[in-house]
């Protein structure tokens, strides 16, 4: 099956320019959105609207993204973005295995509705969350 044959068959994405690309194959673990200070400081300021791809429902399919990982952080994750637009597409974790794929990089981000909102502490007084999304100060589990 070719690259594109592959896109189409499940939700893909990509970054702005379209120089990386990638397909989500597996249903998400876990759709939320992440208000912590790192994440508010990628965006901008908003929170990020994520979902956990199982590692093996996540694939590259064009392109070859950038990634840093801050060196001074104990469990720092490793952010992967483009190295020409600069559009942040995909977060691992070193506690946890999975894709942490960002939605606006789907192509197809319809009918998402986070379920979680996670470090909800370091939210700032405008970020919303949705009626009956469950709320984490911090990390669930941690």
């Amino acid at each position: 099956m070719t690259s594109q044959a592959t896109e189409n068959a499940v939700n893909a994405g990509g970054c702005y320019c379209g120089a990386v690309r990638y397909v989500v194959s597996q249903p998400p673990l876990v759709k939320g959105q992440c208000h912590c200070q790192p994440c508010q400081r990628m965006s901008g300021g908003a929170p990020q609207y994520f979902i956990l791809v199982p590692p093996n429902g996540f694939a590259w399919t064009a392109g070859k993204p950038a990634h840093f990982t801050h060196p001074d952080l104990k469990n720092a994750v490793t952010r992967y973005f483009c190295k020409t637009c600069g559009t942040q597409l995909v977060t691992t974790r070193q506690d946890t295995s999975g894709y942490i794929v960002k939605i606006g990089t789907l192509d197809n981000p319809g009918g998402f509705v986070p379920r979680v909102a996670i470090c909800h502490a370091d939210a700032l007084g405008f970020h919303t969350v949705p009626e009956g999304v469950q709320v984490f100060d911090g990390l669930p589990g941690v």
